[in-house]
This record gives structure tokens, C-alpha cells and sequence, in this order.
């Protein structure tokens, strides 16, 4: 039986990432789920979603437009059915070659064994600023 403890659930979402395995991640969504990455309006992957189809289009959008360098976590604190990661990454846009590092942490909320809040919080000027070239629409 798997385990469906909060931590155990966290870093199989975060190990799946790790190896390419988004199917695997979003098996781990709830559905609906309240996802969210606050952000500019120019940055094509940032806003609500709730279904794991729209999630899927999130990371089509991320691999369209990045290079994941690095993704490191630092730090999972739980505490009952809630989760805070902190970490940073390190990203090459695309179309530019500018490079993005940004500090994150991302709030998840675990209910049986599904994620069921997974709000990403990061310097989302910064990802705004280094993808601006590509899109246009932000002065540094």
C-alpha cells in the first residue's frame, strides 16, 4: 500500500519531476486541484489551473520556453496535510539564452494521498525581466 503521508507524497511529486516523469506527477493531483503561480501576464505559464489537463499545459509551456539547469531543494517543512519547499533554480530561456535564477518555495496541501493546494511563489519579476526579450512587455 503506498504511503499517502504528506512527506511521502511531496517527494514523490518532487521525484518525479526530477526524472522527467510528469505523468507520474500529476497523478498526484487531486482533481480539481488549487494550483497557482502568481505572476506577470506576460509570462505564458503562470496562473490558476485546476484540472490535471491544464497542469500538463503548464509544463508543455515550461519545456517550450526553458531549459531546467538546476532545481534544488533545500528544505521540506510538514506539518499535517501542509508542505513548504524551499529551494532555487536556475533556468536558460530558450529563444534568448538568458539565464533565470530565482529562490521558490511552493506551499502543497496533501489530502489521502493527493495534492490538493499546490501554490509556487518565486521572484516572478525576475522571470518576468529574463523572459521579456523573448515576449516583450517589461523594462528591467
Amino acid at each position: 500500500m503506498p504511503d499517502t503521508t504528506t512527506r511521502a507524497t511531496v517527494d514523490a511529486y518532487l521525484a518525479h519531476l526530477d526524472v522527467g516523469d510528469i505523468d507520474g506527477a500529476l497523478e498526484l493531483l487531486a482533481e480539481p486541484v488549487d494550483w497557482d503561480l502568481p505572476g506577470s501576464e506576460i509570462v505564458p505559464w503562470v496562473g490558476r489551473r485546476s484540472t490535471r489537463a491544464e497542469i500538463a499545459t503548464f509544463f508543455a509551456l515550461l519545456d517550450r520556453h526553458l531549459v531546467l539547469e538546476e532545481f534544488v531543494v533545500s528544505q521540506v517543512l510538514v506539518d499535517g496535510p501542509d508542505a513548504v519547499v524551499i529551494g532555487h533554480l536556475r533556468d536558460t530561456v530558450k529563444a534568448t539564452g538568458e539565464t533565470l535564477r530565482t529562490w521558490f518555495s511552493i506551499h502543497f496541501t496533501v489530502l489521502d494521498g493527493k495534492i490538493t493546494r499546490y501554490h509556487f511563489y518565486e521572484d516572478s519579476h525576475a522571470v518576468a525581466v529574463a523572459l521579456e526579450p523573448a515576449v516583450g512587455g517589461v523594462t528591467r
